[in-house]
Formats: C-alpha cells, sequence, structure tokens
C-alpha cells in the first residue's frame, strides 16, 4: 500500500510516497538476496578461495546501494532532512517515517527499460549498465510526527519535512476521595 507523504501542492512539486511497513521489510529481503547472489558470483570469479568474503559481501553491496549524502537540520518546530538522489525519479522513492526515525528508499527501473528497447535478434553478451538502489536509514535529534510529514523532490534533492510532535504532558494525579 502506498500512500501520498503531503497534500499535492500548486506548484506540483513531486512528492514521494510512504511505503507500507511489510513492503520495506520485503524490499530489504529481495535486496539482501539480490547482494548475496552477486557476493557468490565474486566468490566464483575468485576460484573460490576461503578468507574474502566480507570484501565480496562489500562490494557486491557497493554495486547494488549507493550513498545516499543527507542534511539533518533541526529548529523548535520541525527536523529537515535533505537527501541528494540524482537520476531518481518519483515513483522510484518511498519514505517511510517513524517517531524517532525514518528510511528513504529509492530503486531505478533503467535495466527494466533497456530490456524492453532491445531490439529483435539482438544478443547482449555483457553489459554493467543496471538500475541503481538507495536506502538510508537516518536517527532523528528528536520525535516527530509522522502524520503530517511532507516532502518534494526538486532537481535531485529530496526535501522531507518532519514537525516535531508534542513534548510531554505532565499528568496531576487526584484523589478517589
Amino acid at each position: 500500500m502506498s500512500t501520498m507523504l503531503a497534500k499535492e501542492a500548486p506548484e506540483k512539486a513531486l512528492r514521494p510516497s510512504l511505503m507500507a511497513p511489510l513492503s520495506i521489510f520485503e524490499e530489504m529481503d529481495r535486496l539482501a538476496a539480490e547482494i548475496e547472489k552477486k557476493a557468490f558470483s565474486l566468490f566464483q570469479q575468485r576460484g573460490g578461495s576461503d578468507g574474502f568474503a566480507l570484501s565480496d559481501w562489500f562490494r557486491a553491496e557497493s554495486e547494488f546501494l549507493h550513498p545516499t549524502p543527507i542534511e539533518v537540520k533541526e529548529d523548535e518546530k520541525e527536523v529537515v532532512i535533505k537527501a541528494e538522489v540524482p537520476g531518481f525519479e518519483l515513483k522510484e522513492l518511498s519514505i517511510s517515517a517513524e517517531p524517532y526515525g525514518i528510511r528513504i528508499y529509492g530503486k531505478s527501473e533503467k535495466r527494466e527499460q533497456e530490456k524492453k528497447e532491445e531490439k529483435k535478434g539482438t544478443v547482449r553478451h555483457y553489459s554493467e549498465i543496471s538500475g541503481t538502489e538507495v536506502l538510508r536509514q537516518v536517527s532523528l535529534p528528536a520525535a516527530i510526527n509522522p502524520e503530517n510529514a511532507t516532502a518534494h523532490l526538486e532537481k535531485g534533492v529530496l526535501e522531507i519535512h518532519l514537525p516535531k510532535a508534542a513534548p510531554p504532558k505532565l499528568i496531576e494525579i487526584k484523589s478517589a476521595a
């Protein structure tokens, strides 16, 4: 289930969707399986010698996940996060927000588009062109209200505004008598 993170603005700013909690775990499982396959492929390319499993995993991970530079700012009313996601379109990004953290996930579909455009009778022997994925989890400096979060994407920069939650309220205890 995908819901909009914010209401449509008159300037038609692009707005990423919230990712359903179950689908983020399914997507992470799928991504881990892809990285595992690539790491095993690297292991086989090296001749199957032991002792390099971690470096194979990190290399495979770097081929699938690309770093997402972020900036986190806080004022008295909100936390603002800017994330650089160049090359991603609105439909390829999703954000999951919780009171103390957010997850930014994106998957570029370049690989699937290229397969569709291939001519009949053409055989691809080798390609390093593939889709790109980003996954970034950010711990927040303050509790936020996820229901009122907004985000927009402009020129490869995702800007997320997260209003702070109300401070804890002290409740007076009264006697039953």
